[in-house]
This record gives structure tokens, sequence and C-alpha cells, in this order.
């Protein structure tokens, strides 16, 4: 079985080009940041990341279709553009970033589901296979998250992890890594990782990884 799902459209060039305009400037080389902003701005706003979503999510049902449920089979989703998308704090920000305005925006609870990932979960929940959030978001943000997640139809799950004091400054494969070894040691069978960074899915407990594309920006 293919074990690892993620997009086939490389769109992923437009975000690295946008990077590349931020550290290198006017090298002719490189597009223009404005040029590279809008075509960031038409993959989110005209369908097409939706359209890739729906495509990655309907190939983890069909494999999902074929696992022997039990009653520890659990499936791990991150938050932050993977359950819940940030495009339109990212987008006032133009495409940029501060800790307090993302601070203030996650308590603000006001990010939305995004659709293809919810018709994920509704399956997962429909099967009666338990789903945990494990996130990045910090203590201090976890019941934001929490109300967040509840307010945009994430109803049912066995738990919301998020960082305390002691995580905060490991890298997301390490910190992941950790909790779903504690998981696994609990007896969880951790079917399916979900997420939009590499990381989010390369634990070593997981075994179908999906990943979600994520052309804002990149975590390590």
């Amino acid at each position: 079985m293919k074990d690892y799902i993620s997009a086939r459209v490389p769109h992923l060039v437009f975000f690295i080009i946008l990077l590349s305009s931020v550290f290198y400037g006017c090298n002719p080389a490189v597009i223009n940041l404005t040029d590279a902003k809008n075509r960031v701005k038409d993959y989110y706003e005209s369908g097409k990341f939706d359209e890739e979503v729906d495509s990655i999510v309907s190939e983890a049902i069909e494999k999902l279709e074929n696992i022997t449920v039990t009653e520890k089979s659990v499936v791990i989703f991150d938050v932050d553009e993977t359950s819940l998308s940030n495009y339109e704090y990212a987008k006032k920000l133009g495409f940029g970033y501060t800790w307090r305005s993302w601070d203030e925006w996650v308590k603000s609870a006001k990010a939305k589901a995004i659709p293809g990932v919810k018709k994920l979960y509704d399956y997962l929940i429909s099967r009666k296979i338990k789903v945990i959030f494990l996130t990045g978001r910090t203590a201090e943000q976890c019941e934001a998250t929490k109300t967040n997640l509840v307010n945009e139809g994430y109803t049912e799950f066995d738990t919301l992890i998020c960082r305390t004091g002691n995580e905060a400054n490991l890298k997301t494969i390490v910190y992941k890594s950790k909790i779903i070894e504690k998981l696994t040691g609990l007896n969880y069978e951790i079917i399916a990782c979900l997420g939009d960074q590499p990381e989010d899915v390369k634990p070593s407990g997981c075994k179908l990884k999906i990943l979600i594309p994520n052309y804002l920006y990149r975590l390590d």
C-alpha cells in the first residue's frame, strides 16, 4: 500500500520563488515579489488549493477504506494549514508574520476549517476512528484553539495536544516524534498522520502519511 499521499502539481515553485524574492531582491533571475504574491493569492482564491486538497483527501479515504479499525485506531491531525486555514491572517500581513499579531489571531479563534480536511474528519468520525489534534501552538493558545476547532465543526476528538513550556524550542520533527512515541506507548494504533509540513508526517509511528499543500510558509 502506498503510505505517502501528497500534492502532484508542483505549485510549491511559487512559494520557493516568493522566498527567493524576499532574500535576493532585484536579482533578475527571480520573479517580482508582487507577482509572486499574486500567484499565491490566485492559487488559494481560485479554487486550485481546494481542488488539490480534495484530491489528496479522496485518495486517503480510498486507502483508509482497506484498514481494519480497532478501538485504539487513531488519526493524528495537525491544526494550522491542515485542519484550520490561516490564509486570511497571512494575506492581511502581506504574507508576513509577527509573533504578537499571530498570537492575537490564534486567540481570536477565527480561522476557518479547510473543507476537504473537514470531509476527511467527518469520514473518520463516521467510522468511529479516533482523532487527535497535535499542534505546535502553545499551551497558552490551547483553549482558544479548542474553541476554534469546535466552532468549525471538529466537535468530536480524543484530545488536543499543544506544546508545553519545555517543548517550545524543539524542532517540529523532534516534538511530534516525541508525542507520537508517547501515544504509541499508550497502545494507540496510529493509522495515519495528516499535516502540511513534511515533519508532521515523518515520525516513524505514522503508517499512512497525508501531506496537505502549504505554500504560505515552511517550518523546520
